[in-house]
Formats: C-alpha cells, structure tokens, sequence
C-alpha cells in the first residue's frame, strides 16, 4: 500500500494507520511529509505505537494534527482586534529600525543613528518619534525568508503561506482567515482594508484575495478600485507634495439626497422578500456569499453610528496634525476609530500609490522619479511620514487604553539590500528584513533577532511570514494549526507552517 503524502489524503481508517507499520521512511521523515511535524519541536510527543494504538480508535485524520501535534501550546496575546500596517514593496531596514553605524560607507550610506528610549538600542535619524515610543515596541529584526519576488512575497506575507506563481491568489489573506473565524464585530466587516488599492506590478495584480475561501470573506476594501491601477507609471511628479489626503468615506455608505433612511428600510423589506423566494429557489455558495455581502452592507448603511467610525471629520485638527496630514497619517488615524468602534482586523495599505508610484520599492530605477534612497527617506510621504504616523497611532491607542486589546503590527515583505547600488538605490533583499509588533500582550519594550555586522542576514533564529501569521492567530486565540473547511467543503489547516513568535509574548 502507497501511503500518499498529501495533508488532503491523509490514512482515515484502522487498515490503512496499521499498514503505516511497513512505510519505507524514517518515523520522524514521515511524520514531517505528513502533518508538518519537527521532532526539535515534538520530541517524545508521540511515538509510533502510540499511533497505531490510536489508529484502534479510526480517528479523523483531519483532528490528527491539531489534537496530538501541536507541541507545546502557543503564546496567547490579549487581543481584540488586529491592525497591520502593510507597507508593500519592502521597506528599508537599514535606514529604519537596524541601522550598521559601524558598517561600511556603501552599507550604512550617510545617515547617522539615534538612542531610543530603550536602553542600548538605536535606529536610524529617520525615525526620531517612533524613537521615543520604542519601550512600547516590540522590535523583530531577524525577519528573514528565501524570496526576492514581490508577488510572491507579498502573497506569502498576506496569507502565511508559501505561495507558486500559480497560487498567488489562491491563498486567503490573515484578515479572511479571522474574519471566517471571528465573524463581523459590532457591525463593521471581519476584515476591513483602508483603502485596499495597492496593485503590485506590472501587470497591476490585486493580492487582497479570499482565495478557496470564497468571496463571502473578501475585505471590505474603502478604496474600491483604484482609478489608476499602474503605479509604476513613469509619469509621476519628481517631489510630489506629502501633504495630500485621501477621502476614505467608503462610496457604498455614501445616500443619495433622494435616497432617505426610511425608504432604505422600504427596499430593505422589498428585497427580503425577494431574497426568501430565491433562497427556495438555489441555495447555492454563490448566492449565500452575495446575501452575506448584502447583508453586511445593509447593516452599514443603517446604523449612524457605524457610518460615523468611516467619518475623521470628527478628529480634532490637534490630532490630525499628530498624525499628519498625509495619506498614511489619514490611513493609521481611521485604523484607529474603526477598533475603538469594534472593528476585528483592520489593514492599513500604503505602498503602490498613484501620486507616488512604488513608494518603498527603492532601486533608483530611471522610471521611478526618485533620489537616492537616503534622500527619499527623508520626504514626507516616505520613512518620515511613516514615522510620524506610527508614532500616533501608538501614543493614540495607548491614551485611549485601547492598546492592550490591539495588537499592532507593521509588515512588509522584504527588506532591502545591505549595499546601496550604484544608483543609490537598494534592491529587494528577502534574507533579512525588520518589523515591529506592540500591544495585544505582546511584551514591550525589547528587540527580538539580530542581524551581522552589515543587516544582511540573521545571526539568531530566523522569524518567516508564516510566523508572523501564526503570531496573530495566536494574539486572537485562533489556533493557525486548526482546520477549516474551504468554499467546496474540503478541510483545509489554517497555516501549513510556521509558530507564533513566543519571545513576543
């Protein structure tokens, strides 16, 4: 007998688990092609007449994994809601938050470093504020992985799962996984993309997918679909204004003067009534992931105060300046009211933008209208703004006693390369890479990972983006080692690879 070593054709009966008695690997090699298993990890956990003794039981293979291979138990943060700061394009490390002072001149550039507020830590002049916020920082720096493919890195890093060419918009983003999981929260959609536009390319592609989710847990996407697609256009200004703002209230929240509530509530009747005849009539997934859509949408529309959390105009001018008065500063302070009106998963996108083309995704390329990466860092709309927004989204969330229930986490999928090209510009770099996490129990005030002398690879363990994912299950209570059933109800496991980060925690 073949034992086929797929998680989708596990043994599911007594004859098949005894005939593992003659299977021609190893017991730790089979159990790893099997169910992911690492003997560092499980050691002694389970050992091969334990198995067969199950194997009496006809266990389901799919509570295999999650019942008897998790190892030991995941950190659990105390998050309520998450919000990712997903800067795409891969975010410098070097002239942020892993500055090499004693690096050579072509790896650390110009720029000088600064102390933080934690003791013995520095990073780059660029970010004085997120300096002084630093002790409530979770600071990772050996963010590392095996890519230099943007679409392929981005889907890896959206979803925790390693992704071909021909997956990059199968696998369902983090946010779809928690919204399937944890459902809409006092009204507002699972997951909510502020404004959901980034297109890496070209071609423009969008990577915000559900993928064999289904499209019932899409993003709620503020944005909609963005008028210019192409943000690597060569036709973008030279020193583009920083100071520019998006308007984020979403269109579909948007009445027409001729459209008043109470005759919302007339058509809502109307097309309840419709709905039940259909529903009689083809009950089918497509139909159920439109009427969730419908639903949800409805319920937005009709609830004040739901409408309002989309409404900064309620800001005072004190905080918006906090923030900035850019995109990303409008982005982070909306992040911040969805949560305080109960939002689940929010995402911040900023990276491809139409005003500033590919924004993190530095080479200095002639298409790109940019200076020296030392330079660009410096501009407002760049590391700077980043900086200032963060900083305010940190202090805002903490004063509001909001932080402990969200965990916050800035991501991007690479870094950049250690020595500055002939250009002045840096290339993708997916061997190391910084990050940082804050609140949602998440421990403050330290730095986890190091890197060598010139950032160019971690010297201790090395943290992937299935990690990361598995940090923010693991923050929500959600186990990234549980399975959950696709659109065609096949059982899938939630993450393939990857393990909270528990030095966070």
């Amino acid at each position: 007998m073949i034992i086929a070593r797929d998680q989708r054709n596990l043994p599911t009966t007594e004859l098949d688990l005894l005939e593992l008695t003659n299977f021609p690997a190893s017991w730790d090699t089979w159990m790893h092609d099997i169910f992911g298993y690492n003997p560092r990890l499980e050691e002694s956990l389970l050992q091969r007449r334990d198995l067969l003794r199950i194997g009496s039981l006809s266990i389901a293979a799919t509570a295999l994994p999650g019942s008897l291979l998790a190892g030991r138990r995941a950190p659990r943060g105390t998050a309520k809601s998450v919000i990712m700061l997903w800067m795409a394009g891969g975010v410098t490390h070097i002239d942020s938050f892993d500055p090499k002072p004693d690096a050579p001149v072509e790896v650390r550039g110009v720029l000088t470093d600064q102390a933080t507020s934690l003791a013995g830590v520095r990073f780059c002049e660029t970010l004085p504020q997120l300096s002084q916020v630093a002790h409530k920082l979770s600071i990772l720096r050996s963010y590392s992985h095996d890519s230099n493919d943007h679409l392929k890195s981005q889907a890896y890093t959206l979803s925790g799962r390693k992704v071909t060419n021909a997956q990059l918009f199968s696998e369902p983003n983090i946010g779809c996984i928690v919204s399937q999981q944890r459902g809409p929260s006092n009204g507002l959609p699972g997951y909510i993309a502020i404004p959901g536009i980034t297109r890496p390319g070209p071609p423009p592609n969008n990577l915000f997918v559900s993928g064999w989710l289904g499209s019932e847990y899409l993003p709620y996407c503020l944005g909609g679909v963005p008028s210019e697609p192409d943000f690597t256009a060569s036709d973008k200004l030279d020193d583009p204004p920083s100071e520019l703002e998006d308007d984020l209230t979403p269109r579909s929240l948007a009445l027409s003067e001729e459209m008043s509530q109470s005759r919302l509530q007339r058509r809502a009747g109307l097309r309840d009534q419709l709905d039940r005849t259909l529903r009689r009539l083809d009950n089918s997934q497509q139909l159920a992931a439109l009427e969730g859509k419908y639903q949800g949408a409805l319920r937005l529309l009709m609830t004040p105060s739901i409408r309002d959390a989309f409404d900064l105009n309620g800001e005072s001018e004190g905080l918006r300046q906090q923030y900035g008065r850019t995109k990303l500063g409008g982005r982070c302070l909306m992040a911040r009211r969805l949560v305080e009106a109960g939002a689940r998963f929010v995402m911040v996108d900023y990276g491809y933008d139409s005003d500033y083309g590919n924004i993190w995704d530095n080479h200095n390329a002639p298409s790109q209208n940019h200076p020296p990466i030392q330079q660009m860092v410096k501009r407002g709309y760049h590391l700077a703004g980043m900086d200032r927004a963060f900083a305010a989204l940190i202090n805002d969330l903490d004063d509001r006693g909001l932080l402990d229930s969200t965990l916050v986490v800035f991501l991007t999928e690479f870094g950049r390369t250690p020595r500055i090209n002939k250009a002045g510009g840096r290339d993708h770099w997916g061997a190391a890479g910084s990050l940082f996490f804050a609140g949602g129990g998440v421990k403050r005030g330290q730095v986890v990972g190091q890197t060598d002398g010139q950032a160019a690879e971690p010297i201790t363990h090395p943290y992937t983006p299935a990690d990361v994912a598995a940090t923010m299950y693991s923050a929500l209570g959600i186990d990234s080692r549980g399975w959950i059933m696709d659109i065609q109800d096949r059982p899938r496991q939630i993450l393939e690879h990857g393990r909270a980060i528990g030095e966070l925690f």
